[in-house]
């Protein structure tokens, strides 16, 4: 995984602590804690986007940041988790790799073709 993956992993992690910041925060410092996190995900998404696809960088945050969500709340706040969430969310996470991957490959193509 390279540099710009990392970023996007990243930034789908912090995506997780705003979303769930936005939903659960009480004080002043649990909202600032949100900001933060709102500011580190979309910079890191902004930074990683320079050097990747678009529209792959922002299906593959919004991806992980979705399964992520859906999981931590599970974890986190006891929120059902049923086998069909469960079943979605492998779907989910399987087309964030392919994406990943396809990415990849048109990548290492046009390195190849350029």
């Amino acid at each position: 995984m390279n540099k710009q993956w990392l970023m996007v992993v990243t930034a789908a992690v912090f995506e997780v602590g705003w979303v769930i910041g936005l939903k659960h925060a009480d004080h002043p410092l649990e909202w600032g804690g949100t900001a933060l996190a709102i500011v580190i995900s979309l910079s890191l998404m902004i930074l990683a986007a320079k050097q990747l696809p678009v529209g792959t960088v922002y299906a593959v945050f919004v991806g992980l940041g979705t399964a992520g969500t859906v999981c931590a709340e599970a974890v986190l706040f006891a929120e059902p988790l049923s086998p069909m969430k469960l079943l979605l969310i492998v779907l989910l996470l399987a087309g964030v790799i392919g994406l990943k991957l396809a990415s990849g490959q048109s990548s290492s193509q046009q390195k190849e073709v350029g």
